[in-house]
């Protein structure tokens, strides 16, 4: 039971082997446990500063990323009207030939057409100068003197 006033002797006794206990404990748990808890503060708040690090790294690079994608798509753009400007001349140009080509064809067909229709016409002439002179030959009933064609007859 507890007495007042204390018992000085064991009330110091117990007070040193508290200072005692506490400075075992101290060394042996609490400074070990504290020291483990302040590394493992420093470690987490090292992590974190490492996370932070490589977000914005990763934001940096999807940043440059992104900039080169938009780079590249440009230039890709730009090339693809480059080639369909020169698709679109190379067609001008092959369809500028085939109109030539047909105007040279159309003229060709035309001369022919030309030198056959005065051929025809000639040999149409020809035949009306040779019928003309038959039919005359038959009505007046004798031969035609004269310059002009030479008719036989086949009756």
């Amino acid at each position: 039971m507890l007495k007042i006033p204390p018992d000085w002797g064991t009330f110091f006794a117990l007070i040193v082997s508290f200072l005692i206990f506490w400075f075992i404990f101290k060394r042996i748990l609490f400074d070990p446990f504290l020291k483990l808890l302040a590394e493992r503060d420093n470690r987490i708040k090292n992590l974190a500063s490492r996370a932070d690090q490589l977000t914005q790294q990763a934001r940096d690079a999807e940043e440059l990323r992104s900039r080169e994608l938009t780079a590249v798509r440009r230039q890709g753009l730009a090339e693809r009207e480059a080639e369909r400007r020169l698709a679109e001349e190379e067609v001008g140009r092959i369809i500028e030939e085939a109109r030539l080509a047909a105007k040279d064809s159309v003229e060709k067909v035309r001369a022919e057409i030309d030198r056959q229709l005065r051929a025809a016409e000639q040999q149409l002439g020809k035949l009306g100068e040779n019928l003309a002179a038959e039919l005359a030959e038959r009505v007046l009933g004798r031969p035609l003197k004269g310059n002009g064609p030479q008719v036989h007859s086949d009756n």
